[in-house]
């Protein structure tokens, strides 16, 4: 039990009041002391710190620490919440002005119901302007959660936005995320959650899809910051997702001082070079796999050539063990002839998806494995894992284009990369 639920019946702490201890700024409250810590954010491309994300600290009259919310939770039950918050974002950004010596930003999470105060931004405005930091100097990150789906909520952001404070969606990924919500209020950053990074560290097909996520929200016209990297693994996770922004442990704790601006350069260009390897041998285990299907994709398209027909041109191929189905295709991309597939291997997921199984007629023209093979006729070309339309399992397809009697067509094969993944 901490030593604020020991008070004596009757007993009211003082008003919050805001303090100095020592050169930083603090608020003080009923026997306890807080105080501002700044967690610095790395670009990985500057490799340095553009940023520092403000957060409490507590500690007693005896200099023992004390968990923020126990004091947060003492001022809820006694009325002075409001009053203890504004003098806590006060006391960030008196801080924050007394260490700045450059153009890094401050980072403050706010509440959902200081925002739908009305006259909240006109007090940041007022304090800013006292301590002579421009709004654009602040990023103000607003839960992703906050304030529903209402126009009124929407409203106020703008106008944050319009007095000159960027804007953070913070927590983007946790429960209920949506996409539309990035695209309603237009942040300038988006704050990935904790929990998308567990997820990928958990599920390699979750780690596959994140760089999509981030690649479709700077499509949207955001910045991406991953927080809570705590090991080389989640580091290297965020680089490959190529994030634009780091922060967490591995990099820096969150510390009353500031960082040396290029405090984490060293680490990023090591952990750069580490995913460098790290994709490398990927890719030189992915080809050494693809290398059966690559090399007998060739036989076949040559057999075919010559004129045998496909299912007989493919028969090598179709004995592989991953191999899921070879298709024509002609200049166009349409599928020429239905799919043909291993003799007796049909899964449990095939007949799940029976509807899409044939695909006589289909078009595929705009396929990556129709459009490079037609580009550059000849040598074989292979996809990235993607997900099939045919079952809706991953596969990779290898295509190779070639002149025959009928003109130009191109000989597929898709490759269950779900069971190559599984190490079937």
């Amino acid at each position: 039990m901490s030593m604020i639920d020991l008070d004596p019946p009757g007993f009211q702490p003082p008003r919050p009041v805001a303090d100095d201890e020592g050169s930083r700024r603090t608020v003080v409250y009923g026997g306890y002391t807080v105080f501002s810590v700044f967690q610095p954010v790395f670009s990985v491309s500057h490799r340095r710190a553009i940023g520092y994300h403000a957060s409490l600290r507590a500690h007693d009259e005896h200099g023992r620490p004390v968990p923020s919310r126990d004091v947060f939770g003492q001022a809820a039950r006694r009325g002075d919440l409001l009053e203890l918050g504004r003098l806590a974002e006060s006391l960030h950004l008196g801080n924050f002005s007394a260490i700045d010596g450059h153009d890094e930003w401050l980072f403050l999470s706010l509440h959902p119901a200081a925002l739908m105060d009305t006259s909240y931004g006109d007090a940041l405005l007022a304090n800013l302007k006292s301590l002579s930091l421009p709004p654009q100097r602040v990023v103000l990150e607003v839960p992703e959660q906050a304030g529903g789906e209402t126009g009124r909520f929407a409203e106020i952001v703008d106008s944050l936005r319009k007095s000159g404070f960027l804007i953070a969606l913070g927590g983007f990924g946790a429960k209920h995320s949506n996409i539309d919500r990035v695209w309603h209020l237009h942040p300038d950053i988006v704050s990935l959650d904790r929990g998308i990074l567990a997820q990928a560290s958990e599920h390699s097909h979750f780690e596959r899809v994140l760089p999509q996520l981030v690649s479709l929200l700077h499509e949207s016209g955001q910045l991406v910051l991953m927080g809570g990297l705590t090991t080389e693994r989640d580091a290297l996770i965020a680089l490959e997702c190529n994030v634009d922004f780091v922060q967490g442990s591995y990099f820096a704790e969150p510390s009353a001082q500031p960082v040396e601006p290029q405090a984490a350069a060293g680490l990023v260009d090591a952990l750069s070079a580490a995913l460098r390897k790290r994709i490398a041998v990927r890719e030189r285990a992915q080809a050494a796999r693809l290398a059966p299907y690559v090399k007998s994709l060739e036989q076949a398209c040559t057999r075919f050539v010559a004129g045998t027909p496909v299912d007989a041109a493919c028969d090598e191929l179709l004995k592989l063990s991953d191999t899921a189905r070879c298709f024509l295709l002609d200049a166009q991309g349409r599928q020429i002839g239905d799919n043909v597939v291993p003799s007796g291997r049909v899964s449990r997921r095939a007949k799940r998806f029976k509807p899409l199984l044939h695909s006589e007629g289909a078009n595929w023209a705009h396929r990556p494995y129709f459009t490079e093979a037609v580009q550059a006729p000849g040598p074989v070309h292979v996809t990235a894992p993607y997900l099939s339309l045919n079952e809706a399992h991953l596969c990779v397809t290898a295509s190779v284009a070639a002149q025959t009697a009928h003109g130009l067509q191109v000989l597929c094969v898709d490759i269950d990369w779900e069971a190559a993944s599984h190490g079937r």
